[in-house]
């Protein structure tokens, strides 16, 4: 299991960590995702052997947020 830590902008309420968290948990191989609003961050656990880094950090853009 992987586990990455991704720095992530534009997320500001409650709204924004269950799209967040609905969308990258849908995916394939994911187990766990976790937000923290107020360090900006998205904790996710995931197989890597069925889900890419990049498909994470693509499917958090796609809800409109900015990974850096």
């Amino acid at each position: 299991m992987d586990r990455t830590v991704l720095n992530v902008e534009g997320m500001s309420c409650s709204h924004c960590v269950n799209a967040i968290k609905k969308a990258v948990g849908a995916l394939d191989g994911v187990s766990t995702v976790t937000v923290d609003l107020k360090g900006k961050t998205v904790t996710v656990e995931f197989d890597g052997s069925k889900v890419s880094l990049d498909r994470i950090k693509t499917e958090i853009e796609d809800q409109g947020y900015e990974v850096v």
